[in-house]
């Protein structure tokens, strides 16, 4: 799944690609699934110049002159710039081609989903806060105005793991799954650990983690097409996804515990005092 720094990576891009300079031309929808506005419609789109592009957390809103074409990618959503589009108009139900977007150059963007689980989505809004995914979000970490002791404040009222709190895009708007077992790995914290009962110096060393985290992946994301994005992803992570392989940290093996629909990953020597997490619901290695 995209998450805040492959977002931001998308949104510099497209910034430098689209803002001043192009005027789009056509929105195609070509999935049944991807539209969850209609008022006003894609077409409303049509004419207008590209003046800006925001994130807001994991979601990423292109300006078109004070009307916001707005995509969530979710799991298996991906954005894939090409210049030229190719001819003809696509058909639908052929590849997870979801959404095109035709510049009046020639070029432009596709949105894209794999899978079978159609959970990609996008909007045509005048106001990007008014949507209900983007109302309920929490602070953005990576903001100015995000301190320790915001952070403090936001975990000090959480019964939930550190896990599930890091992850809850109504607490911190834009960690997933990924950025969260990297994030947990660097501070040296179990993913079980319960974030109302961090001491002062583990809510520092967790705010240190989070915001270098985040920040060396936005780094090494800048300036990348967004095709090879996912790819830098992948080798920038240390723990996530990599069960079984060392430790780069300790040479530990890292483990991997399973849920119904994701896992986590970490290395028991740097975040459970060497021992293994076996199972979530009968884990209480860490209190």
């Amino acid at each position: 799944m995209p998450e805040l720094p492959e977002v931001e990576a998308v949104r510099e891009f497209l910034a430098g690609a689209l803002v001043g300079q192009h005027e789009i031309v056509r929105v195609l929808p070509v999935a049944v699934s991807v539209l969850k506005t209609y008022d006003p419609p894609v077409t409303a789109l049509e004419g207008r110049r590209v003046t800006g592009v925001a994130r807001h957390g994991k979601f990423l809103a292109v300006d078109a002159d004070g009307l916001w074409l707005v995509t969530h990618l979710a799991r298996a959503g991906w954005l894939r710039w090409q210049d030229p589009l190719p001819g003809g108009v696509p058909r639908p139900g052929r590849g997870p081609l979801a959404l095109r977007v035709a510049l009046e150059t020639g070029a432009g963007f596709d949105l894209t989903e794999a899978g079978t689980q159609k959970r990609l989505a996008v909007y045509v809004t005048d106001e990007p806060a008014a949507l209900p995914g983007i109302a309920r979000l929490g602070p953005d970490p990576l903001a100015a105005d995000f301190t320790e002791e915001r952070l403090a404040g936001l975990l000090a009222a959480e019964r939930r793991q550190l896990k599930g709190a890091l992850r809850d895009q109504s607490l911190i708007a834009g960690i997933g799954n990924a950025y969260s077992d990297e994030i947990l790995h660097a501070a040296r914290m179990s993913p079980f650990k319960l974030a109302h009962r961090l001491t002062p110096e583990e809510t520092g060393r967790l705010y240190a983690a989070l915001r270098s985290t985040l920040t060396e992946a936005v780094a090494r994301s800048r300036g990348l097409a967004a095709a090879r994005l996912k790819a830098e992803k992948k080798s920038g992570l240390r723990v996530h996804g990599r069960a079984g392989e060392p430790c780069p940290v300790c040479g530990d093996t890292i483990r991997e515990v399973s849920f119904a629909d994701s896992s986590l990953q970490y290395c028991p020597t740097c975040q459970t005092g060497g021992k293994p997490l076996a199972d979530r619901r009968l884990s209480r290695l860490l209190k």
